[in-house]
């Protein structure tokens, strides 16, 4: 095959990566955009976004936008903190391929209560370990607010691309164990981690909940430093 035409194929793929990112691609667009830089911060402070208003739609509501159940599961960290969270393996979300996991905002004690009712128990290798919830259950979380939403799209993307579509940064925290860095939007709740090795991870939560991601990356990057090591 001639060299300029293997080049001519090769940019005509890169050019509908782009589109695929940009815009919604080899699927009907849903009528109401919901990409993932489209944040509305209301009077309240609540930040929507993929139509969802964080502290106020359900996880009932999640999954009749998004028209799937979701993996719904509790977790417990070594110190025994506990939450509930719904994976969405594969979602397309205005033509753009993602995962997404919707953590709820429920109190320890509650989750303490279905943690004892859990019918399966599974270690993982973060030293977590993952509930499988018993059947009542599954409906207590339906009315669930959620509180965080993790939405990682399939593409890779880049520092100019983020930046043309969310702007420039007010912070930059570098994650020493994973190289990620984390590109954060105090005033929209958002967290963006590039990550060089893996896929972007888009963190959203209440702005006036922001230290809830701050906090930790401050802690591990202050632990990572010469003085402290």
């Amino acid at each position: 095959m001639d060299r300029k035409i293997v080049l001519g194929i090769l940019s005509l793929s890169l050019i509908a990566l782009a589109i695929a990112i940009l815009i919604p691609s080899g699927r009907v667009p849903d009528s109401k955009p919901t990409l993932p830089w489209q944040i509305q911060i209301d009077g309240r402070g609540l930040p929507t976004v993929f139509d969802l208003t964080l502290g106020e739609s359900t996880l009932s509501s999640a999954q009749g936008i998004f028209k799937e159940t979701g993996d719904i599961s509790l977790f417990a960290t070594p110190d025994d903190h506990l939450s509930a969270e719904a994976f969405f393996e594969r979602l397309y979300i205005n033509g753009i391929r993602a995962s997404m996991i919707l953590t709820l905002d429920l109190d320890q004690g509650t989750l303490s209560d279905m943690f004892d009712r859990g019918v399966r128990l599974q270690k993982l290798e973060t030293g977590n370990r993952k509930i499988s919830l018993a059947g009542e259950d599954y409906d207590r979380l339906a009315t669930a607010r959620i509180n965080h939403i993790t939405y990682v799209p399939a593409a890779n993307l880049d520092g100019e691309l983020i930046k043309g579509r969310f702007g420039e940064p007010v912070r930059r925290i570098m994650e020493p164990e994973t190289g990620a860095e984390h590109w954060l939007y105090p005033e929209k709740g958002l967290d963006i981690a590039l990550n060089p090795d893996e896929k972007e991870v888009f963190q959203y939560v209440i702005p006036a909940e922001f230290d809830r991601i701050l906090e930790p990356l401050e802690a591990a990057a202050e632990k990572s430093t010469p003085e402290n090591q």
